[in-house]
């Protein structure tokens, strides 16, 4: 058994690596994008009630998709900060 769930991960493996990473639909955009203002939200509660704010900041964040550098390789966004953090 400890072969086969060996095996069968370089499977799933190749069948990515052949396949390629598939694209991220309209519907994940929406929800990712919105998980993303939920949380700027909970960490700057002056953005709750400004929309145009709230807009502008997740802009500012520049979401840039990183592909197959995830699991499985599929996408992965990576979130670059404006500035230096110190």
């Amino acid at each position: 058994m400890r072969y086969a769930s060996a095996g069968m991960k370089i499977l799933e493996f190749l069948k990515s690596r052949l396949h390629g990473v598939p694209p991220v639909t309209p519907v994940e955009r929406i929800l990712a994008k919105r998980w993303v203002k939920e949380r700027l939200k909970r960490l700057f509660p002056e953005l709750r009630h400004d929309p145009k704010a709230l807009e502008e900041a997740y802009q500012a964040l520049s979401l840039e998709p990183q592909p197959g550098a995830g699991k499985g390789g599929s996408m992965l966004f990576e979130v670059v900060l404006p500035g230096k953090i110190e």
